[in-house]
């Protein structure tokens, strides 16, 4: 129990203080991600496969680029943690 006790207390000492970024590009592009889903899957339903299927390849764009955008700013905003070993 008491090293469970003392992993955690050195987990909050490690991420205790690091700040919290809150890019607003990232809510903005999964929304855009999950519109252009939608648009894709009914435009499949309504048997307009070809604007389905450019709506889907937009769809990977568009998650690429959230996915981009949380990637670098993990990277702009992160810092470097090494363990001590004591």
């Amino acid at each position: 129990m008491e090293k469970m006790g003392t992993a955690e207390s050195e987990l909050d000492e490690l991420f205790g203080q690091k700040k919290r970024v809150k890019n607003p590009l990232v809510p903005m592009g999964a929304l855009m991600t999950a519109g252009v889903l939608t648009a894709g899957l009914v435009s499949f339903r309504q048997g307009n496969s070809n604007l389905g299927q450019k709506l889907m390849r937009a769809r990977v764009v568009a998650q690429g680029a959230t996915v981009a955008l949380m990637v670098g700013t993990a990277y702009y905003y992160g810092e470097t943690f090494t363990r001590k070993d004591t």
